[in-house]
């Protein structure tokens, strides 16, 4: 039965319902099921590795029957780079073709993130070790628990050592960023960012 959202670390068990919330959000905080070959694409980019590589950085808000949002990362964006070469991209490429260069629609676009996990590593957030990606079912937006879940993850990282994190928005996201400013985040200038803005925060 449903009841107050808590947080609490990831299990095994929640990995299905954090796919649906991820793909439910995915569209620049819209839902996204239906826009792309399959609705794991999302997920297998922005949710499944950080649940399978690094599951003790995970958090999830459960409202008494199921994750309805959650927070996933890294305390270590260069050392976590590597394991999804190694670990998480023999995984997932039997289902997505590599697709040419440059890619010739959207969703070859996408996929080819999977294959350049390298992408993550940009110089001017060196500073700024582990990165974040936090997602909630509209319903329990505005409510406090987007501030909590990110509270949660950057005390996991500091624990790891790390000691800033960042993480990256589509720039049109004007509600996300007013977000991210209401918690003390501040923009990092990345050169070549594209769509993308990049944001930064200690994490003590």
């Amino acid at each position: 039965m449903a009841g107050t959202p808590l947080i609490r670390p990831y299990r095994a068990g929640d990995r299905a319902a954090v796919y649906d919330v991820c793909v439910r959000t995915a569209d620049a905080g819209g839902d996204a099921r239906g826009q792309w070959s399959t609705d794991d694409l999302m997920p297998d980019l922005f949710a499944g590795p950080y649940v399978d590589l690094e599951p003790g950085l995970a958090f999830v808000l459960d409202d008494g029957e199921r994750a309805v949002g959650y927070v996933v990362g890294t305390a270590d964006t260069a050392a976590f780079v590597r394991r999804w070469r190694a670990e998480w991209l023999p995984r997932t490429a039997g289902r997505y073709p590599r697709p040419p260069e440059p890619p010739r629609d959207a969703e070859q676009a996408m996929v080819a993130l999977l294959y350049r996990p390298e992408r993550m590593l940009r110089p001017e957030l060196a500073p700024f070790p582990a990165h974040l990606h936090i997602d909630l079912l509209p319903e329990h937006q505005g409510r406090g628990h987007g501030r909590a879940l990110v509270d949660t993850f950057r005390a996991a990282a500091a624990g790891a050592g790390a000691p800033a994190l960042h993480l990256g928005m589509v720039a049109a996201n004007t509600r996300a960023r007013a977000f991210y400013d209401r918690l003390g985040f501040t923009e990092i200038a990345v050169a070549d960012a594209g769509p993308t803005t990049y944001l930064g925060s200690p994490t003590t």
